[in-house]
């Protein structure tokens, strides 16, 4: 009986290390500078959309983004000069979810320079595909009761 219970200790605590050693993997890829280089919808047609509660999908594509790890920060800045260009802080936290399907849950939450939030309102969204030179996410908002897909596909700037 006590053999089993420590086996089941074992196999608990492999496991959990192994979910952490894949989230640090992942966020040593997303370390460094990005492009959102095209945002897509699950739905074709026309959509008014603001992402992040900030600018829109024209004003969010050529953005540059930068993933700092170590302490789960981050800034993008929009670039095109006929939206509110600039810097935004965020912070972010990626959480396995399903290992077999390899989406990770991953809150984005807007801050302050200093990374302090007013609103402590972040948006979750799924890390769906993550490599050395590509990142995809994934955001599902809810219209005229259907489920609505965002895609946003980024490109890796420095390698």
């Amino acid at each position: 009986m006590k053999k089993t219970i420590l086996i089941v200790l074992v196999s608990i605590l492999l496991a959990s290390c192994g979910s952490t050693k894949v989230i640090r993997q992942s966020k040593k890829v997303m370390k460094g500078m990005w492009e959102l280089s095209s945002i897509t919808y699950s739905t074709s047609g026309t959509f008014n959309v603001s992402l992040f509660n900030d600018v829109s999908k024209e004003c969010f594509e050529g953005s540059t983004w930068q993933f700092v790890p170590n302490n789960n920060t981050g800034i993008y800045t929009i670039d095109n000069g006929t939206c509110d260009a600039g810097p935004r802080n965020f912070i972010f936290k990626i959480q396995e979810v399903d290992a077999q399907t390899d989406l990770y849950d991953f809150l984005l939450k807007p801050t302050d320079v200093k990374h302090q939030s007013d609103s402590n309102h972040g948006y979750r969204l799924w890390l769906e595909q993550l490599s050395e030179e590509t990142m995809k996410w994934r955001q599902t908002v809810t219209v005229e009761g259907k489920a609505f897909h965002i895609y946003m596909n980024f490109n890796k700037i420095n390698k």
